[in-house]
């Protein structure tokens, strides 16, 4: 297909895809609990006849074969919502108290199915397969490892993945690229500070864990100003504090969690070693105690260039010169779509949903968050175009 048939193929199921977009937007389910998603989408599958199994418990692996050798391409949809009041008044709106789909992940799987849609009924004309890539719990533990170790990858050998997340920074009906890095890696930094409880009119007698651990808080403010490579940024930020019993009882203990993203694996191993020192060694010096344990969390999405390339080159075919922007900075969100491009080739895109005239500029994980749905069949015709070029050339 050109790319004036693809847009136009797009949008001749564009009203399909946004009811399927709505569908999931009003029935959110938390990370591992995507059960009625699930049977949702295998519902969708079998209508379109395209075979598929389970995986990583609450996921789904579709498969459209083409009808001649050729590579094998993955398509990535992330399922899971998040446990956020929606506070939209539309008719659409979340059925479920305190969750929510407001980082999109309801347009990615509409997106995917709209996708499987026509390239299923195009399949005689492709030369190779096509994997689907449903995708639990990218909000919280992480599927995209699972669904590795459990196959997501093998039999057949995929030779390219793709994914995409919308963008409420964007405009509808335009892209953003990224070449070579793109989200940060991440780390969670659970801090316990020791001391020893005394009367409040006593301190002397006692080891003050809220005083120490604001030693320790000031101290890791050094960490990425003085500790880490200017040229390698990064970022250490502890968003919550819990100690104490009593207005006037020495603390004895103090809990302090935070997350630490950083963009490459050297800058990252030597800021946890430099956290762990101060956070031993200071509350050792004020007669307390200090211990950390780091959760690793997702690794870096790094993009494959070959692969960044061909997105930008089909979306300025497909929807003009100057609807394609090449982001110059990475982000420091995370995503673990990252897992499936460490050793596979493939590359992650954003995809615009703002729309001012329509009301929608609200951030990713915002309460009032929504999509303006014209953007669905913009995606939907860029993975197609995608596929086919690294199918068919």
């Amino acid at each position: 297909m050109v790319d004036v048939e693809i847009l136009w193929e797009a949008k001749k199921i564009s009203n399909w895809v946004k009811e399927v977009r709505r569908d999931f937007h009003k029935n959110p389910e938390l990370g591992l609990e995507e059960f009625r998603t699930q049977e949702k989408i295998i519902s969708y599958l079998e209508e379109m006849q395209i075979p598929y199994r389970t995986i990583a418990n609450t996921g789904l692996m579709g498969i459209i074969k083409g009808h001649g050798a050729g590579r094998t391409v993955a398509l990535r949809a992330d399922m899971d919502a998040l446990p956020i009041e929606d506070k939209k008044n539309v008719s659409y709106q979340s059925r479920l108290k305190g969750k929510m789909h407001a980082c999109g992940h309801d347009a990615h799987l509409a997106i995917l199915l709209g996708a499987a849609k026509i390239l299923k009924s195009k399949d005689m004309y492709l030369k190779g397969d096509i994997k689907l890539l449903f995708q639990p719990a990218e909000e919280t533990v992480g599927g995209a490892k699972p669904m590795i170790e459990e196959g997501a990858l093998v039999d057949p050998q995929v030779d390219v993945v793709l994914g995409l997340h919308v963008s409420p920074e964007i405009n509808t009906g335009c892209i953003a690229v990224k070449y070579g890095q793109m989200n940060a890696a991440s780390d969670t930094l659970t801090i316990t500070i020791y001391g020893k409880s005394a009367h409040g009119a006593h301190p002397d007698l006692g080891a003050d864990a809220i005083v120490i651990a604001g030693q320790v808080l000031s101290t890791l403010q050094t960490v990425v100003s003085r500790g880490a490579d200017p040229r390698r940024s990064a970022v250490i930020t502890i968003g919550k504090i819990l100690g104490g019993d009593q207005n006037n009882i020495i603390a004895n203990k103090v809990e302090m969690i935070g997350t630490m993203r950083t963009l490459d694996q050297k800058t990252r191993e030597r800021l946890v070693k430099q956290v762990k020192e101060i956070v031993e060694s200071v509350p050792k010096a004020m007669g307390g105690k200090g211990e950390l344990i780091r959760e690793e969390g997702y690794a870096p999405l790094v993009n494959h260039n070959n692969i960044v390339k061909l997105i930008e080159n089909n979306g300025r075919n497909l929807l003009g010169e100057n609807k394609v922007r090449v982001n110059e900075l990475p982000s420091y969100g995370v995503e673990d779509f990252g897992y499936f491009i460490e050793n596979t080739p493939g590359a992650f895109f954003q995809l615009g949903c703002r729309n001012e005239k329509k009301g929608i500029i609200h951030d990713l994980h915002n309460d009032l968050f929504d999509i303006d749905e014209d953007c669905l069949a913009t995606g939907v015709a860029m993975q197609i175009a995608n596929v086919i070029s690294l199918l068919n050339n």
